[in-house]
């Protein structure tokens, strides 16, 4: 997250944990929750073991999902979430874990978010037994909000402008060692120019070298782009709300043409406008999209592999929505207060929030309302 808006956060969550009905608690001596209708959403609220703040979520597959927060807390689940493992990474309990990464149920990553040295990623191959501490940042100055990778060993983490250059690091060892791309192959960046350490979802990376960062806090919003995994980037201008504190969260995309920007303005709770912006070619234009029903900005989001439309889940301190078109238009799925999302398949996703919060999201044979 950019520096100076850090305390935002904490503010934002208090003033938006609504609360909404979820079904019993998955594990060990519960009853599981009845069917629904084939049409009816599910949410399954799951117990994580950790009261921490969680913020990101990687999902390898239906049954093995990492999530991070604050404290140094990971969390693995390699059963769909009827248990949870939850751990600190030894020495690093004053860490926020801002983004997670895994590569299989024994190999993840950890980004560790905030000005200097607070910002460094660990590495495990061992299901979170043991940490090796892969990078430090040394820039008192830069402030590391994502990272993605498009395969286990090749990745991109980046942080807020310093000195009116962008900071982006690339690994292509699956994150044991990470180099600077040389900033004169990036455009410049705007004055205070940076991104949003909100759900670990600001970066997004598809096909073989095509990856874009979403940006704000300046005159505009705007995404940067590779098509060649990061040896050369341009920028575009996207319609999402923008200024201080404002822009970009979350990007993702479903392949290299199609994807979705979200965010807002992060110092209004209950504020609404421009906070979608969709692409049909690779992120170059960018077009107004939909308005999500909850108030307040968007913090993370995540496409869902296998739907029968393009199917999008967005979080926020205000709630959940989800999107069949597209980003088009929203529905509302809950009112709880979520910072990130990722799914396995239509069946099987998962969102995490304040209070070591993790509910499972079971969207087989749904299908959203319109509305904007």
């Amino acid at each position: 997250m950019m520096r100076g808006v850090a305390r935002a956060w904490t503010v934002v969550a208090l003033a938006a944990c609504a609360r909404a009905a979820h079904p019993a608690h998955e594990g060990a001596g519960m009853a599981a929750p009845r069917a629904p209708a084939a049409s009816a959403p599910v949410l399954v609220t799951q117990r994580s073991g950790t009261t921490a703040l969680l913020q990101a979520v990687s999902v390898v597959d239906a049954r093995t999902v990492w999530v991070s927060g604050h404290q140094g807390t990971w969390a693995r689940t390699l059963d769909g979430g009827a248990t949870w493992e939850t751990g600190r990474v030894p020495g690093a309990d004053t860490l926020q874990f801002r983004d997670v990464q895994a590569m299989s149920a024994d190999t993840a990553l950890l980004l560790g978010a905030g000005n200097g040295d607070l910002s460094r990623i660990y590495r495990t191959t061992d299901g979170g037994r043991h940490w090796s501490l892969r990078w430090v940042n040394d820039e008192p100055r830069a402030f590391f909000d994502c990272f993605a990778f498009w395969d286990a060993r090749r990745g991109l983490a980046f942080s807020d402008a310093v000195d009116g250059a962008q900071m982006v690091l690339a690994t292509t060892d699956g994150g044991v060692r990470w180099e600077r791309i040389p900033p004169a192959s990036l455009p410049a960046a705007l004055p205070d120019e940076g991104s949003f350490a909100a759900s670990g979802t600001c970066v997004a990376t598809a096909g073989e070298g095509d990856a874009w960062i979403g940006l704000g806090n300046t005159s505009a919003a705007r995404v940067l782009r590779t098509r060649d995994g990061g040896r050369s980037w341009s920028a575009s201008v996207v319609p999402v709300a923008s200024g201080t504190a404002a822009g970009i969260a979350s990007v993702i995309f479903r392949d290299t043409l199609h994807g979705v920007a979200l965010g807002g303005e992060i110092g209004k709770p209950v504020g609404r406008g421009d906070y979608v912006a969709r692409t049909a070619d690779g992120g170059r234009t960018w077009s107004v999209g939909g308005r999500p029903t909850f108030a307040g900005a968007v913090y993370g989001a995540a496409y869902v592999p296998g739907a029968p439309t393009p199917t999008i889940v967005a979080v926020g301190p205000g709630g959940m929505d989800l999107s069949t078109d597209d980003g088009g238009h929203w529905a509302r799925l809950d009112t709880l207060a979520y910072w990130s999302v990722g799914f396995a398949s239509p069946a099987a996703g998962w969102a995490v929030g304040p209070g070591g919060r993790i509910v499972k999201v079971v969207l087989a044979g749904a299908s959203a309302s319109a509305s904007r």
